[in-house]
């Protein structure tokens, strides 16, 4: 799989994968949840080395506020259903527009840096995170990548099951705190 997706990497084009087995493409999704989970802790590690090393102060990141503000269901509602929908139709839907255009690289490139970019959003927006930005929002863009790649390979529903998958185990933790009334700090 690692080197159907560096040779994806090197030149996206839109082909379906044929095998249509549920089982298969389960087994696909997981290795690539897998992948991005691993890739965005590895990415957060290292932004949160050199904002450790340099001293930076981030502020308050969205997903606190959403935290805060809202009920357990309505914080999984919004997390697990609606961004990941929305998002998916907004970032990954375009690309059928260019499924036989020799842009269709260009637009996948594009899509995928600006659903990274999009998320510095979640940002206290300060000196301090515009220059982070490109690492802040890496692990973004890796994961935009990856549902991408599933998108063009299964179709726009298994990028969305994957996001809402990806969104759902980042955020159980969080979850099970609240309702434990553990504090996060």
């Amino acid at each position: 799989m690692l080197e159907e997706l560096l040779s994806f990497a090197k030149r996206p084009i839109y082909e379906s994968d044929i095998n249509k087995s549920i089982s298969y493409r389960l087994g696909y999704l997981f290795k690539l949840l897998v992948l991005a989970l691993c890739s965005s802790i590895l990415l957060l590690m290292a932004a949160g080395t050199i904002q450790g090393l340099f001293s930076i102060e981030l502020g308050k990141h969205a997903i606190d506020d959403l935290f805060e503000n809202n009920s357990v269901v309505i914080f999984f509602f919004l997390a697990v259903l609606v961004a990941p929908i929305s998002e998916e139709l907004l970032f990954r839907g375009p690309l059928f527009f260019f499924k036989n255009s020799k842009f269709f690289a260009i637009a996948f490139y594009i899509l995928t840096l600006i659903f990274g970019v999009i998320h510095i959003s979640n940002f206290e927006l300060s000196p301090q995170v515009w220059l982070l930005s490109p690492i802040l929002v890496a692990p973004q863009i890796s994961v935009g990548f990856l549902l991408g790649f599933i998108r063009v390979k299964f179709g726009l529903l298994w990028s969305i099951i994957m996001h809402a998958c990806y969104n759902m185990v980042l955020i159980v933790p969080l979850l099970l705190l609240k309702l434990l009334d553990i504090p996060i700090e």
